[in-house]
């Protein structure tokens, strides 16, 4: 009862905001993603092909808003912008005589109507893996959320090869217009892009990289202007990003589902078979508990070392968390260690491993330090974010920072 009330404000206040700055959104043609993992780099080059092809078009991602050209912070941790939020941004895009938003949303956006006064000219779901089931209880009740956007949409594009998802979303969809992409025969739109235009991806960028071709042809991009859009298309702040690449290889990516760590890991050890892979990670507070062992046993399929840490713990103990990540580590065969012993045995090259920082920077430090040339070092979870979240205060924090101080002091160490 208390969720529907809450709910029923956010529709309130959704529509009110809209109201007030005069329904910004009749005035453009929308664009939605939503999905588990990979809604950035899909919105992202959506954004960027249609910009490319001299299209006006804005975004709204979890890294940022970027109205006209001037990239915006939309919060803390957040994806979907609150409902005051949301408008504002609109209404900026039309004054910047925009003709498209590209639009990343969640399920909790979508439940809690914050999408409700929209319509997209089209969308797309990227995929549905164990995550917020905090929130939502169960995944079925996940997949009703996120098919929701469906409903929203003159046209929606679903992953065909998620068959049991895209079974569901079919039937949740009630009528409306939905088509399939994917890599498998059955699939509306079945194109291999790496092979069609000639880009080196791992397997779930084909996923992201084939939903923004498809939206893309749907809205009259050329197949040719496409090809030309992605040469020069970077990819999102924090998604893959190596930092450094010299003795040892540091990369950072947002990966902060078990989904998200498996494809990551996988693709990392795909790139570098012969190397040894170090994990620094952990999970948030107050978020779906069930899928941090899950966490650990996707780490653990790929990790040597796995050096355990906060990540937005809240009012949780991160040791706690930490431990039940370290059942789904054990269940893959890994030991526990004191961090001092993980500097002191870093020679050891085959023994799956782990330990327990609190501190996140000294566990970046750690891993750092403890490397042996040759080693990958992996941190996910807080790729572009600017903050952690200790208690209810947020304190400044950068992923990227905190890599490279331990890089140059640990040059500056002997040996």
């Amino acid at each position: 009862m208390w969720r529907k009330l809450k709910n029923l404000y956010h529709w309130s206040v959704s529509w009110a905001a809209h109201a007030y700055y005069g329904f910004p959104a009749s005035k453009l043609k929308l664009i939605g993603i939503t999905g588990t993992d990979g809604k950035t780099t899909t919105s992202s080059l959506i954004y960027h092909v249609l910009k490319s092809v001299g299209k006006k078009v804005s975004v709204i991602t979890t890294v940022s808003a970027t109205i006209g050209g001037v990239s915006q912070d939309t919060g803390f941790h957040v994806t979907t912008p609150d409902p005051h939020q949301i408008p504002k941004f609109l209404a900026q895009a039309v004054a910047n005589g925009d003709e498209y938003m590209v639009f990343e949303i969640t399920s909790h956006g979508l439940d809690q109507h914050r999408a409700a006064p929209l319509r997209f000219e089209v969308s797309g779901i990227t995929n549905v893996t164990h995550e917020h089931l905090d929130y939502h209880k169960t995944m079925d009740k996940y997949i009703a959320a996120k098919a929701k956007l469906v409903s929203l949409s003159k046209l929606t594009f679903i992953n065909a090869d998620q068959v049991d998802i895209a079974q569901k979303l079919a039937k949740l969809s009630k009528g409306h217009k939905i088509l399939t992409y994917g890599l498998a025969q059955s699939a509306d739109i079945n194109i291999d892009v790496s092979n069609k235009f000639n880009v080196v991806l791992e397997s779930y960028n084909k996923y992201n990289f084939l939903l923004a071709y498809s939206i893309c042809h749907h809205l009259g991009v050329l197949d040719d202007q496409f090809a030309h859009a992605i040469k020069s298309f970077l990819f999102p702040a924090g998604r893959m990003e190596v930092v450094y690449d010299e003795d040892i290889t540091a990369i950072v990516d947002f990966a902060h589902t078990p989904n998200a760590i498996h494809e990551a890991l996988s693709a990392i050890q795909t790139r570098f078979p012969d190397r040894r892979i170090v994990h620094v990670f952990g999970a948030a507070g107050k978020r779906d508990t069930s899928k941090r062992p899950e966490m650990g046993q996707s780490s653990a399929s790929y990790a040597t070392r796995v050096i355990l840490t906060e990540e937005d713990y809240r009012n949780e103990d991160p040791q706690h968390i930490a431990d039940m990540i370290a059942g789904g580590l054990r269940m893959g065969g890994f030991t526990f260690v004191a961090p001092d012993r993980m500097q002191s045995i870093r020679k050891n090259m085959t023994d799956k491993l782990y330990t327990f920082v609190a501190d996140r920077s000294e566990a970046v430090r750690l891993a750092v330090d403890s490397a042996v040339p040759g080693d990958v070092i992996v941190l996910t979870g807080k790729a572009h974010e600017t903050t952690l979240c200790r208690g209810k205060t947020e304190y400044p924090y950068s992923e990227h920072d905190a890599l490279v101080k331990s890089i140059d002091q640990r040059k500056l160490t002997p040996k």
